[in-house]
C-alpha cells in the first residue's frame, strides 16, 4: 500500500529582505566618512565652546584696504563631534566704502524658545573661526557684481521662512538658510559642498528646486533622500542627509564626512 506522499514545506524567501538590506550596508559605508574624520585627530573634542579660539584667519580683505564691495561665504565644521559630520556656513558682505563687514548667519540654539535664528552683526573678520575650526571660503565677489548682490542677500536673508525653527538634522538649519539665500540669488554661484547637511532641505511641501549653485537641479524628500544634478554641483546623491557624488566641473569626488576630495589648497580641517 503506498503511503500518501507528505506535502512540500513552502521555501522561507528572504528576497524581501533584500533592499533593506543593501540600504544599511550603503548607510553603513557613508558612514565611514564621519567616522574617518573623527579617527583622523583633526577636530578639538576636548576644548569647551566657550573656551575655543573666534581669531580671524587673515584670509578676508581689510575692509581698510578695499574700498570695493565685496561678498564672501564660509563654512567651518561645527563643534566637537558633530563637526565630523558637517559644517556650519555663513555669508559676509561689506558695501563699497564701508569700514566692517556684515554677517548673516542662523544660529540654533536661539530658536529654542520660538525666537528668531536669524543673527546679524558686523566685524572686521569674517574669516574668524568657528569655535577652534578654520572656515573654508566658499565663494567670493568684488566690486560692482558684489555691489549688486548684496540687495538681493540681505532681502533673501529677511525672507528665510524658517527663521524661528531649527534642526539639526535634517534640517531647516544653518546650511537650510544659506541655501535658501543661495537659491534667491542664483548670482551667487555657491557651491556648498556635501558636509553642509540641511542644504537639500526644501520645506515640507516643496520638492524640487534649483541648486544652491543655480546651475542646475535637485529632488529632495525632507532633505532625507535626494539627488542633484547641476554643472557647479555636479552628480549628488544624499541618504539621510549623506550626500556623495562626483563633481566633474572641479575633477573631485564629494563624500560625506570628508566634503570633496581631492581638495584644492589642501585640508583646511587640519589647521
Amino acid at each position: 500500500m503506498a503511503s500518501a506522499s507528505t506535502p512540500a514545506r513552502p521555501r522561507c524567501s528572504w528576497r524581501w529582505l533584500r533592499w533593506p538590506l543593501a540600504l544599511l550596508g550603503l548607510v553603513a559605508l557613508l558612514l565611514l566618512g564621519p567616522l574617518g574624520v573623527l579617527a583622523s585627530g583633526t577636530l578639538d573634542l576636548d576644548t569647551p565652546w566657550h573656551r575655543s579660539s573666534r581669531e580671524g584667519t587673515g584670509q578676508a580683505p581689510d575692509p581698510a584696504a578695499e574700498p570695493g564691495a565685496i561678498v564672501l561665504v564660509y563654512g567651518a565644521r561645527t563643534v566637537r563631534w558633530r563637526g565630523a559630520f558637517g559644517i556650519h556656513p555663513w555669508i559676509a558682505t561689506k558695501r563699497a566704502g564701508a569700514q566692517q563687514y556684515t554677517v548673516w548667519q542662523i544660529v540654533g540654539w536661539r530658536a529654542r524658545d520660538g525666537s528668531d535664528a536669524l543673527v546679524t552683526g558686523h566685524t572686521l573678520t569674517p574669516d574668524a573661526r568657528w569655535y577652534g575650526a578654520w572656515p573654508e571660503q566658499l565663494a567670493e565677489h568684488r566690486g560692482a557684481s558684489a555691489e549688486a548682490l548684496i540687495d538681493q542677500i540681505e532681502a533673501a536673508a529677511l525672507r528665510y521662512p524658517w527663521r524661528h525653527r531649527y534642526a539639526l538634522w535634517p534640517g531647516p538649519n544653518s546650511n537650510t538658510f544659506v541655501a535658501w539665500v543661495a537659491r534667491e540669488v542664483p548670482g551667487l554661484r555657491l557651491d556648498l559642498p556635501p558636509t553642509a547637511i540641511g542644504k537639500d532641505y526644501l520645506g515640507p511641501a516643496t520638492f524640487v528646486a534649483p541648486a544652491p549653485s543655480g546651475t542646475g537641479w535637485q529632488a529632495s524628500l525632507w532633505g532625507l533622500a535626494g539627488i542633484t544634478l547641476a554643472r557647479d554641483e555636479g552628480l549628488e546623491l544624499n541618504l539621510l542627509g549623506l550626500s556623495f557624488g562626483i563633481d566633474v566641473d572641479d575633477l573631485a569626488l564629494r563624500l560625506p564626512g570628508v566634503g570633496r576630495w581631492p581638495r584644492a589648497g589642501g585640508n583646511a580641517a587640519a589647521r
